[in-house]
This record gives C-alpha cells, sequence and structure tokens, in this order.
C-alpha cells in the first residue's frame, strides 16, 4: 500500500494515541502554555492545508470551457456542506448528553468523563472522512492533491487530537482506572478517525464525480475545526501571544510544503 495512504490513515489516530500516553508519565494533564502552542500550530497548517490542498485542488478541477459559477458551485456548496453538518453535530450532542444525564450512563466523575470521550469521538470522526477525502482526491491523480498537502494535513489533525486524547485518559484515571485501562480509553476515541478514512477510501470509485464537492466539504469540516475549537483555545488571556505566532509558524510551514513538495 501506497506509504502516504497509510500515513493518512494513521497519523491522526497516533496523534490520539500520544496524547492518551500522557497518563503514563503526567499527572495534572498537558500544560496551557504547551495547549495553547499545540492549538494555534495545528489551526496554521489546518487552514493551510484546508486552502492549498482541499478547495484550490476542487476549483481546479473544473472541465476547461465550463465557466467560474461552474467551478464555484460544488465547491461553495461542499464547503457549506462541511460546515453545517459539524454545526449540526455540536447542535446535537447536548442533547445525546442531556438524555444520557437521565441515568443512563452512571454517576457523578464517571458520567461526565463518559460524555467527554462521546464528545471527543463524535468529533473525531468527520476529520477521519476529511483526511478519506484528501487521500481519495491524491489517488485519483488529476485533481492536484499533492503527497505532501495529505501529510501536512494528517500532520495538523494529529497535533490537534494530542490533547484531546490527553483530556479523555487523564480523567479516568483521575477516577481510578488503572493507567492501561485509561490509555487504551483515550485511544480508542481515536479509532473511529482511521475507519473514517478507510470508509472513504472504499467507496473513492463511487465518490470520484463528486470530489470537488468533497474536497471543498472537508476543507469546511476543517475550518469549522479552526474556528470553533483550535481559536478560542488559544486566543484568550496570555496564550494569544504565542498561539498566534504558532498559528503563523504552523500556517508557514504548510505553505512551503505545499509548495516545494506539491
Amino acid at each position: 500500500m501506497d506509504k502516504i495512504v497509510i500515513t493518512g490513515i494513521l497519523l491522526p489516530f497516533a496523534g490520539t494515541a500520544l496524547g492518551a500516553a500522557c497518563v503514563f508519565f503526567m499527572k495534572k494533564g498537558v500544560g496551557k502554555k504547551l495547549q495553547d502552542a499545540l492549538a494555534g500550530s495545528a489551526a496554521g497548517v489546518m487552514v493551510a492545508a484546508a486552502v492549498w490542498s482541499l478547495m484550490l485542488p476542487a476549483l481546479e478541477s473544473a472541465p476547461e470551457g465550463s465557466g467560474k459559477l461552474a467551478a464555484f458551485i460544488p465547491a461553495g456548496a461542499g464547503f457549506i456542506a462541511g460546515t453545517g453538518s459539524l454545526l449540526l453535530l455540536d447542535f446535537m450532542i447536548p442533547r445525546i448528553e442531556n438524555r444520557a444525564l437521565r441515568g443512563k450512563i452512571g454517576d457523578g466523575r464517571e458520567k461526565s468523563t463518559k460524555l467527554m470521550i462521546l464528545a471527543v469521538t463524535l468529533h473525531n470522526f468527520p476529520e477521519g472522512l476529511a483526511v478519506g477525502v484528501a487521500l481519495a482526491g491524491y489517488l485519483d491523480g488529476n485533481l492536484g492533491v499533492s503527497s505532501a498537502s495529505v501529510a501536512a494535513l494528517a500532520f495538523g489533525i494529529a497535533v490537534q487530537n494530542f490533547p484531546e486524547g490527553a483530556i479523555v485518559s487523564l480523567p479516568l484515571r483521575g477516577a481510578g482506572r488503572s493507567k492501561s485501562r485509561s490509555f487504551l480509553a483515550g485511544a480508542a476515541s481515536g479509532a473511529v478517525e482511521p475507519l473514517g478514512a478507510v470508509i472513504t477510501l472504499a467507496a473513492a470509485h463511487f465518490i470520484t464525480p463528486a470530489m470537488p464537492f468533497l474536497l471543498c466539504y472537508a476543507a469546511g469540516a476543517m475550518i469549522y475545526v479552526v474556528v470553533e475549537e483550535l481559536v478560542p483555545q488559544f486566543a484568550r488571556g496570555d496564550g494569544a501571544h504565542p498561539g498566534t505566532a504558532a498559528f503563523a509558524a504552523g500556517f508557514t510551514l504548510m505553505m512551503a510544503l505545499d509548495v516545494m513538495l506539491g
């Protein structure tokens, strides 16, 4: 199997697993400064990847002579659908939690931890789909999605997943679970990402005609994660300047990789 395909499928999950491994050597979790730096750099990489790796190839894939509107409509519709689907997911999660809180999943701190695992897992699946779409575009060979773009996109998601793995495993350890069980639970919350990527790749033959829409769908999902989760994390208090600097560094790195290796 192509090394880029393997990297794209496994790297985001590896980020979650490494974060979950914090339970073996940390007691209180990832420090705020490190969280801000990770959030900023991941946001920068993901914004650049969404533009260069997903949106531009989608816009440039329109048949010659079809006009600018023919290129924009599937791209614009995909972007709105990508952001809208994650917005809908965020709207649904509190309702799932409210049902769970009516006595279905335990009590106290254990209940809160299980809700955290549920939220992280649900958010990870669309990210796996996004990587799968990028990989499908890369394997197609006619959409301008480079191997460097796919690797950078997967790397950005992996960096973003690192704190998520920790915020699952560390509370479980604090609730009395063993280190190994806490780690496995944290890592498992990211297992849906390779699943989503594999499902998308398996359907690649059928989704090829809709690739411009799907590439921008993935871009919309990535931008939503950046705006809704990553930017608010680092753009507050003393973390704003380091996080912004990390954003610029991540964006520049991704842009350089795409230009030089794309």
